[in-house]
């Protein structure tokens, strides 16, 4: 039986980082990963006052749950603070982007439904694809680069 039959337990050192200068992202469940097709999700660390671009996902929904931090999301039109325990649901097509306002990290968790944007963020310039149980150069002491 594959892992999409049977399930598969990950831990954050079983996959790698796609790391940015504005954070780090570690997608847990992709088609890869855990042979699951319908989604994908994975974690999102967004340094203090950093945050991505506004972008859009045409084909895919995306949800975003805050486990930690406080930030403002732009979604459409909007633009609000978010803080621990919130969800954010952006269609497909919407523009969006997040910010993280406070003094500590901001952790989200991020879902694709269907996968595929987090393969298009790990071919995007600057992002530095860190293997499997290493720590991105960022939580080493040093500089990353690039944009989203």
């Amino acid at each position: 039986m594959s892992d999409a039959e049977t399930g598969r337990l990950v831990a954050p050192d079983d996959v790698e980082s796609q790391a940015f200068d504005w954070g780090v992202l570690k997608w847990l469940s992709t088609p890869e990963v855990t042979g699951g097709e319908r989604f994908s999700a994975g974690v999102v660390r967004l340094e203090p006052g950093k945050g991505h671009e506004r972008h859009t996902h045409p084909d895919s929904d995306e949800i975003l749950y805050v486990i930690s931090g406080t930030g403002e999301q732009e979604l459409g039109d909007e633009r609000r603070e978010i803080t621990a325990g919130e969800l954010v649901f952006v269609p497909e097509g919407v523009e969006h982007g997040t910010e993280n306002t406070g003094w500590e990290p901001l952790v989200l968790l991020a879902v694709y439904a269907p996968p595929g944007p987090e393969a298009e963020l790990r071919d995007l310039p600057g992002c530095e694809v860190v293997p499997p149980g290493e720590l991105p150069a960022a939580n080493r002491g040093e500089a990353t680069g690039g944009e989203p």
